[in-house]
């Protein structure tokens, strides 16, 4: 959800090069709710077996991994932080 770079209108929210000029609030379903609950419920409790996974589960958790990491990787680079 990138920011057009052609939009008249100036961004509502904005993150780490990822912008959008509408409420992202309206992005978030109650089905996006629950896998990123269930995610973060089954990483508290011992992991993520994917093999007793849908497909979606799978793939919205695999994202969600990838997010985290990310979130982690940055935060340990962050040089304002580590003052």
């Amino acid at each position: 959800m990138s920011l057009p770079a052609e939009s008249d209108r100036p961004p509502v929210w904005a993150r780490k090069g990822v912008a959008t000029d509408e409420c992202p609030k309206s992005y978030i379903t109650a089905d996006s709710m629950v896998l990123v609950e269930d995610y973060f419920v089954r990483r508290r409790l011992g992991g993520l077996d994917f093999s007793q996974l849908s497909a979606r589960e799978v793939e919205a958790f695999l994202v969600l991994e990838r997010a985290r990491a990310a979130e982690m990787n940055d935060d340990q680079h962050d040089t304002r932080r580590n003052r």
